[in-house]
This record gives C-alpha cells, sequence and structure tokens, in this order.
C-alpha cells in the first residue's frame, strides 16, 4: 500500500481543482460505504490496482504483500491510497464512512468476482 499526497491542480478564488489520477486507465468508479466496525475485503487482486479516496469518516487499511509484515494504516477524509496486485487488503469502518474506489483490471460491473481472491487467513476478521 502507498499512501499518495495530493496536491491542487489550481485554487482560484472559487475554490479548488485536485488531480486523483492522471495518466491511468480506468476501468470502474466505485463509491462503498462503510458502517462502523464494518469490514470488507479481506482479499487481493492478480491483475487489478486499487486506489481508495476517502470522502467521508475514517478507516482502518490493513495491507500486506505476501512475505512482509501486516501494515495498518488509519485513513481519514482526503486520504488516497493505492493497493497493487497480489497485495492483501482489508478495510475497516471506523467510523461511518464513504470510500471512493478507482480500479484499473478487472473489478467492476460483471467482472467484479473474477480477479478477487478470498484470504483463507483473513487480515482483518469480520464482526
Amino acid at each position: 500500500m502507498k499512501k499518495i499526497i495530493i496536491q491542487p491542480a489550481h485554487t482560484d478564488a472559487r475554490g479548488i481543482i485536485t488531480d486523483l489520477l492522471q495518466d491511468e486507465t480506468i476501468n470502474a468508479v466505485t463509491i462503498i460505504s462503510f458502517k462502523r466496525g464494518a469490514v470488507r475485503a479481506n482479499h487481493y487482486h492478480k491483475k487489478t490496482f486499487q486506489w481508495n479516496y476517502i470522502m467521508s469518516g475514517r478507516m482502518k487499511l490493513v495491507t500486506c504483500i505476501p512475505g512482509k509484515e501486516i501494515r495498518e494504516t488509519i485513513m481519514e477524509k482526503g486520504d488516497f491510497a493505492v493497493t497493487e496486485p497480489h497485495e492483501q487488503h482489508a478495510l475497516v469502518g471506523l467510523e461511518q464512512s464513504e470510500v471512493l474506489v478507482l480500479t484499473k483490471g478487472p473489478r467492476g460491473g460483471t467482472e467484479y468476482e473474477s480477479d478477487t481472491y478470498r484470504l483463507v487467513k483473513p487480515l482483518v476478521k469480520p464482526n
């Protein structure tokens, strides 16, 4: 998991324009809501990159690259992170939250499960 520091592309009296991504092919744009304590994911993808932008609330992103230590990162509104292929990941809602998920790879619509590999041993135990 790499946390991405985003900088405004343009600021003036009307407000701010911030580009989350540039020069990337995106196959799906998804909004996921979390109730406090909700656990999602506990899986990895072989082909898919997944960018997570926290629109509201607070979450914990738990990741693990096979053979390395588990990492936990607290994400708040405005935080942005990417998980790469083969990187195991789980998300936990620390409060009511919404996440904008941008994916590159087979992940949206009818392909939702085609590149999803559930973990035998979850990173985070569901409630």
